[in-house]
């Protein structure tokens, strides 16, 4: 193994890792840092985290409005633990939202709900201060009509971007969009409808709706889940709400893809808007979780027996009745517990999963009087939250609360370590994070780090 591992790039270091894990070699849980439910193609952190990257909506009036990429530094002991220490703005709102790392953790992708526009970050030159390396203005002529490019997800030398809508009626129908890490299009593939089920077996319906992606690549897996399109993303909440053609406009479906061919084997029923999925690690755990948004149910998506891939409802998340609206949710690397936030109630929820056929609520607490999103450390010691879930669905007045959040887990409750406040700091409104650390580009990071 040590000749084996004496003979490859560090880029090529975590696919050897999981074949290693897969046969017995070593357990993936051995990579003691970083954030958990990251492409497992990617490369790992091997201490704690130097900073955690917020990706932010820009507010007309509240500093220059736009959206920006914000450094905050978590170094135990340093001088500015807990504080912005870096803000790039990229000019204009975009509605920018979700942002993932290329496999070698050189740079960090994101995109624009509204806009489309596609931004690539330098996080590798200096991890403090990054900078926007390249923008990507034509995703929707690229690739052939796909708008609202969401989730980020790293593939050996390529971005996996799962969109939401398209542009010809701005609903949900949408497709997965390939680039290589230089930010070249490489190609589109669109989800099975109806009309279209590009071969795929449907088990009730084909709504051809995108929203995550993540991959299982012993198993040759892709899981591809289903929320809604431009016309409804980007209407105010409460007017949504009391539309009813639009809350028939929302995704019910978990699409199983061959990985490696990219093409669609499987439509499963998953009805309620299934959000963010998250594949258990353990190297003979052929299973999955996501959370439906419109009836908190967390889901299980497994592999039965005969190798055929299933969805199963397997508990209740908080009192569905009065729509907790559950969103993020972050598995533990030992394949024991599933963190689940919600937005309206505010609250973080644990589960115990160690059976994953009938989860159990083990922890609740409420964060703030709005939750999105969840980044859990790998050793699972340390929680960060955001509070932004979309510009015109926040909520109102003082339940408007934009922070990020950061605590320490010691398996029993979680303590408040540090808060910052996006609005009084006059960067917007705070979505989804990501983890920074010199040692991933063998940097020694300085005594203090400044604006």
């Amino acid at each position: 193994m040590k000749q084996l591992l004496s003979k490859i790039s560090v880029g090529s270091l975590v696919v050897v890792m999981l074949v290693a894990a897969s046969i017995g070699i070593f357990s993936v849980t051995s990579l003691q840092a970083d954030e958990t439910c990251m492409s497992p193609y990617m490369a790992k952190i091997t201490g704690q985290e130097d900073f955690v990257y917020v990706l932010t909506l820009g507010v007309e009036g509240l500093g220059d409005g736009s959206d920006k990429l914000v450094t905050i530094d978590v170094r135990p002991g340093s001088k500015t633990y807990g504080k912005v220490i870096h803000t790039l703005s990229v000019g204009g709102r975009n509605e920018m939202h979700h942002a993932g790392l290329t496999d070698d953790r050189r740079y960090l992708w994101a995109g624009g709900l509204d806009t489309s526009m596609t931004f690539i970050f330098d996080i590798h030159s200096d991890p403090a201060k990054p900078r926007l390396h390249k923008t990507i203005k034509d995703f929707v002529a690229k690739s052939g009509g796909a708008v609202g490019p969401h989730t980020f997800y790293a593939l050996p030398g390529r971005m996996m971007i799962s969109a939401l809508s398209n542009d010809k009626d701005h609903g949900g129908r949408t497709a997965l969009v390939e680039y290589t890490n230089e930010g070249e299009y490489i190609t589109t593939h669109w989800i099975p409808t109806e009309e279209n089920k590009l071969g795929a077996k449907i088990e009730k319906i084909a709504d051809g709706y995108g929203y995550d992606v993540r991959v299982l690549p012993r198993k040759n897996v892709m899981l591809t889940s289903s929320f809604t399109g431009w016309s409804n993303y980007m209407m105010d909440f409460g007017q949504m709400l009391g539309d009813e053609e639009a809350m028939k406009r929302f995704g019910q479906t978990v699409t199983v893809w061959d990985l490696h061919a990219r093409k669609a084997k499987k439509v499963l029923h998953v009805p309620g808007a299934p959000l963010e999925i998250r594949f258990a690690w353990g190297p003979t755990h052929n299973y999955a979780f996501t959370t439906t948004a419109l009836t908190s149910k967390l889901w299980l998506i497994y592999e039965d027996d005969k190798g055929e891939w299933q969805a199963k409802e397997v508990a209740d998340i908080g009192d569905p009745s009065t729509i907790p609206l559950p969103v993020d949710i972050s598995i533990g690397t030992d394949d024991k517990t599933l963190w689940v936030d919600s937005f309206m109630d505010g609250k973080v929820r644990l589960f115990d999963i160690s059976d994953p056929f009938h989860p159990k609520p083990i922890y609740e607490k409420t964060i703030g009087s709005q939750l999105n999103m969840v980044s859990q450390s790998w050793d699972g010691k340390r929680l960060y939250f955001t509070s932004s879930l979309l510009a015109n669905w926040d909520k109102k007045g003082q339940d408007d609360q934009q922070f990020l959040k950061a605590y320490e887990w010691d398996g029993h409750e979680l303590t408040h370590k540090f808060t910052v406040d996006f609005y009084k700091e006059k960067l917007g409104r705070s979505h989804i994070m990501r983890f920074g650390a010199y040692s991933l580009y063998g940097k020694v990071p300085p005594s203090a780090v400044s604006n």
